[in-house]
């Protein structure tokens, strides 16, 4: 059989089962000839250039190439995977189209590419840069996602997009621009860990996800690093976030989950944030120089709140309500920086409670006008006399056991960045 010209076979004759590779040189429609002619399990290797091409790939293969660029021209998706057990490794993709009801994409994976792995590519300036749209059981690891910036923020499209796609992995890729970093929607059994996010709205932004796992990320300069919302049963492990906007972790409508081991620091709002959140599991985390460092509000109910550090924020805790809700579990309590306790026996723990809010923080809070009697000699008698005479508070946080000193937090030896 005579190739055409610039399309080299390579096939192994040792064994009828060997997989061949086809090793593919910058060629209007070269790529597609290679697929056409593939067998499945077969490699199909680019060589250096650009390709003005969109892909389908609908059976096993092996997409790769060194210095390689496909250029899908501004049509719809530049490569759209339809077939189980492919993979897409080493190329640079560019060129998608710009429509959200299409969701034109560097890579699209639909529902039949099952087990499709996607790593160490480079997709700078599509709408969405990864969309796994009904696979199941995806990898997509050590991207380097670039979003684009030519639109308001909440018009452009996701680093990676995960819609009904159990059992994907998506991890350390790096994403930069766009709207979210990894946003997943109506899925189950996913983990997003080791990635980093940078310039974006959300770094990871949950919905109606249950029984998933985000963690060992790095969230530098976004509007909200990790938003668990309408989610049950999600670990959020072993996350950093550093100057985030509003929330560094925001958990809304979130039940039954866990986080722990998260480093949050300088967000400009809130460390973390819980709305309507029930019975979570919150521990060994750090929160350090926030606006708040966490806002309980909504009606939150049941959730276990011991282990953590709480330092330097403006408020430690902002939590109206009209009785005690304790925060410390078996004997321990958290880390507050701005509590001045004693510890006689050498125990770790404080000999004496600690209430992080008082009657003239829930007039603040409702009343921010009132700010300006802070230094008054009246507001001063009030927060003497409760804390004399503790009977007199409204109720809210009280931690039997707060700690002495604040808990270390391992983060898997990673370094904690301090300017990007």
């Amino acid at each position: 059989m005579r190739l055409p010209r610039a399309l080299c076979f390579l096939a192994c004759l040792a064994s009828p089962l060997s997989a061949a590779e086809w090793v593919v040189a910058v060629r209007p429609g070269a790529i597609a000839e290679a697929l056409a002619l593939a067998a499945d399990g077969d490699v199909v290797r680019l060589g250096p250039g650009t390709y003005r091409e969109t892909l389908l790939l609908d059976r096993p293969v092996h997409l790769t190439g060194e210095g390689a660029t496909i250029d899908g021209g501004g049509q719809g998706s530049v490569i759209t995977v339809t077939g189980p057990d492919v993979s897409v490794t080493g190329l640079a993709v560019v060129g998608s189209g710009s429509s959200h009801e299409t969701i034109d994409a560097g890579i699209k994976l639909t529902g039949g590419a099952m087990r499709a792995e996607i790593r160490d590519n480079i997709l700078t300036g599509n709408l969405y840069g990864i969309d796994i749209h009904g696979a199941t059981d995806a990898v997509v690891a050590g991207n380097t996602i670039e979003g684009r910036q030519d639109r308001r923020m909440n018009d452009r499209g996701n680093g990676v997009y995960v819609w009904n796609a159990p059992g994907s992995v998506v991890e350390n890729n790096d994403i930069r621009f766009g709207r979210d970093g990894i946003f997943v929607n109506t899925s189950k059994r996913n983990i997003f860990r080791g990635n980093r996010f940078r310039d974006l709205r959300f770094a990871v932004h949950y919905m109606y996800a249950n029984d998933s796992e985000v963690s060992g990320n790095i969230s530098i300069g976004n509007d909200l690093g990790y938003a668990v919302m309408f989610s049950n049963r999600v670990r959020v492990l072993d996350n950093i976030s550093i100057r985030d906007r509003e929330h560094g972790v925001m958990m809304n409508y979130a039940n039954h989950g866990e986080v722990s081991g998260n480093y949050v620091r300088e967000t400009q709002e809130k460390c973390t944030f819980l709305y309507n959140a029930n019975k979570n599991h919150f521990h060994d985390n750090h929160f350090e120089r926030c606006g708040i460092g966490l806002h309980f509000t909504a009606g939150s109910e049941g959730n276990r709140i011991a282990g953590n550090a709480f330092i330097g924020n403006r408020t430690q805790v902002k939590f109206v309500s009209s009785r005690w809700v304790e925060w410390s579990e078996d004997g321990r309590g958290n880390y507050w920086s701005d509590f001045v306790g004693y510890d006689l026996n050498g125990d770790g723990l404080a000999d004496a409670p600690y209430r992080p809010n008082d009657s003239m923080d829930h007039v603040l809070w409702t009343q921010p006008a009132a700010k300006l009697l802070l230094g008054s000699p009246a507001v001063q008698l009030v927060r003497w006399s409760q804390s004399a005479f503790p009977a007199l508070l409204p109720g809210g946080v009280i931690d039997s056991h707060p700690l002495m000193q604040p808990p270390e937090i391992g983060l898997n030896g990673r370094e904690i960045p301090d300017d990007d």
